[in-house]
């Protein structure tokens, strides 16, 4: 399975990594497990959008280092590509909702 992410995940990332310095571990294991079920399993994931091409899926990114609360995450699920790219990560603490404006602009600038 092929990962990539946005400039704004990767923006999203570096600034929480700072704060919780476990995260970079944390997310390669959350590659694991969406390398396994690419659309999740489980109360932990749901898909916000289903395409014919995409599906965005939202999930929890579990953090060592919050122990017990979780961080969510905004990915997308190409399944001709069999690839994953990631758009937003947020701590539930301090946004109760992803930015739905940037899952539009992903969703518009989108190629097959």
């Amino acid at each position: 399975m092929n990962f990539d992410e946005t400039d704004e995940f990767s923006k999203d990332f570096k600034r929480l990594s700072r704060k919780y310095k476990s995260l970079p571990d944390d997310l390669l294991e959350f590659k694991k497990v969406v390398s396994k079920f690419p659309i999740g399993t489980g109360k932990h994931f749901v898909v916000l959008v289903a395409k014919e091409t995409v599906k965005i899926i939202k999930g929890r990114l579990f953090c060592r280092y919050l122990k017990g609360s979780s961080l969510r995450i905004i990915y997308a699920y190409c399944k001709n590509k069999q690839g994953v790219e990631f758009i937003q990560l947020y701590f539930k603490g301090d946004k109760e909702n992803g930015n739905h404006n940037r899952i539009k602009n992903y969703l518009r600038n989108f190629k097959q």
